[in-house]
């Protein structure tokens, strides 16, 4: 059979323009199958339009800690959160919620979990620089993943920094952010290629991708709904510097 191509993307958080630069990427590949680990909205302001792209070129979609704040029904904690929740309609919040926490395919005998953050929730984050112990975890079953298998591949979103780490465990795979890149500016997504009814010798791949896109467009249309944090929105989506660091680094708007 031949080997077929899945792409996997994360973190979206409601960039409109980087999610149409990354499909239309997909497309001139001639990918159609889309996986999504989560973070569709929340910090960008297009949480809705965002929704609604995935619902029609996603085939699956697992629920990010985005999706637990902003669709849920818990307290909010600053303003930016509420306006991110009041952009949203009703049937957007519910399917957002609604969605699973984890998901396992099989791709040349492999078996790939796809999660936003790690096997124990929506929050629990493992870094780039993780420990052995954080990298086995990632691997075992969890109530939260259900069933009782271990996984062979990872893939996962949350951090915004691409990487793959191979260990006697398995294949960690961080896929990066679409639409709020964090070790640069520029868009991320993985796409993987394999034989969904292969064994283990079949051959399987791992490509990291990056998409350019019109930066300036989607910070003009944050500056045009009036959305709260706009200003730190601005600065990660050009220098990829996240804006906890932003102060300390002396990045304001205007500044070289």
């Amino acid at each position: 059979m031949p080997l077929q191509r899945l792409a996997v993307v994360s973190d979206v958080h409601g960039n409109l323009t980087a999610y149409r630069a990354v499909l239309a990427d997909l497309a001139a590949r001639g990918i159609t199958r889309v996986l999504n680990l989560g973070d569709v909205v929340g910090k960008g302001p297009r949480g809705a339009a965002c929704a609604a792209l995935t619902r029609e070129r996603c085939e699956a979609t697992v629920r990010g800690n985005w999706e637990v704040v902003i669709a849920g029904d818990g307290e909010l904690r600053s303003e930016g959160q509420a306006w991110w929740r009041r952009e949203l309609t009703a049937e957007d919040r519910r399917w957002l919620f609604a969605l699973p926490g984890s998901l396992d395919l099989r791709l040349s005998g492999r078996r790939v979990r796809a999660l936003h953050a790690s096997p124990v929730d929506e929050f629990t984050r493992v870094l780039r620089g993780h420990s052995a112990e954080e990298f086995a975890m990632m691997f075992a079953p969890t109530p939260f993943t259900g069933g009782e298998q271990p996984a062979d591949v990872v893939v996962y979103g949350d951090i915004h920094d691409p990487f793959l780490r191979s260990g006697r465990e398995g294949m960690l795979v961080n896929v990066g952010s679409v639409g709020n890149q964090l070790d640069d500016p520029t868009p991320s997504y993985v796409i993987l290629e394999g034989d969904p009814d292969g064994g283990a010798e079949a051959p399987f791949g791992i490509q990291f991708v990056r998409v350019p896109y019109d930066v300036e467009s989607e910070i003009a249309a944050a500056r045009a709904r009036g959305m709260p944090e706009a200003g730190a929105w601005e600065i990660e989506l050009r220098t990829g510097v996240y804006r906890g660091a932003h102060a300390a680094l002396g990045l304001t708007l205007g500044a070289d």
